[in-house]
């Protein structure tokens, strides 16, 4: 399976975590951090569809937006995964692992922005 397909694959399965989990906090008092997680799923999703389509388009710089794109999807994924089990359990996943999710998100973010600039196209 090449990149592209496997973080637009996972793109869309954070996609449909970040919907159920929306839902679920619709339906369920108390649930803020199930709220919380669930937007961040489809918020980072939606990156990962259009900076997917900005690396295949050469506009970021290959393999820094790949790393980039995975950090982002494995941030994203353990800082929801952390706050939906404080949602749902009353505890996280283990410790430390939303902030360490959040530094995986950052550095993505960071990574994007230098695979933007050093794209050999225009």
């Amino acid at each position: 399976m090449t990149a592209t397909r496997l973080h637009l694959a996972l793109a869309a399965l954070m996609g449909f975590a970040g919907v159920a989990l929306l839902a679920a906090a619709a339906h369920i008092t108390g649930t803020a951090n199930v709220q919380t997680a669930g937007q961040m799923l489809l918020f980072h999703a939606s990156v990962i569809i259009g900076a997917t389509a900005a690396r295949r388009g050469g506009h970021l710089q290959d393999l820094l937006a790949r790393v980039a794109l995975s950090a982002i999807i494995l941030g994203a994924t353990l800082f929801a995964a952390d706050l939906a089990r404080r949602g749902f359990a009353n505890e996280g996943l283990f410790p430390r692992a939303a902030p360490i999710g959040g530094w995986f998100m950052l550095g993505g973010w960071l990574g994007l922005a230098v695979a933007a600039v050093t794209a050999k196209r225009s």
